[in-house]
């Protein structure tokens, strides 16, 4: 097999209009690209209108849930 010199000539015919191909977004043709795709009910994305609110809110919940989790059992308990 013979290697080309550094001739690259653009062999894309005038045709081919990438211009007008579309992105899937969504559904089984979406290429994974490492992360992960949420969907949120409409009434829930009105209230956040980007994924950095979305991502600050649920850090805040977590901490919450955090911080008013019983650290040790009280009289009464079984474990």
């Amino acid at each position: 097999m013979k290697k080309g010199k550094g001739n690259a000539a653009d062999e894309l015919r005038p045709e081919y209009d990438l211009k007008s191909l579309t992105v899937r977004r969504f559904g089984p043709g979406r290429k994974s690209f490492g992360g992960s795709v949420v969907r949120l009910e409409p009434d829930v994305a009105e209230a956040f209108p980007t994924a950095d609110a979305v991502n600050e809110a649920l850090r805040f919940l977590i901490r919450i849930t955090k911080e008013n989790r019983p650290t040790s059992r009280g009289p009464g308990s079984r474990t």
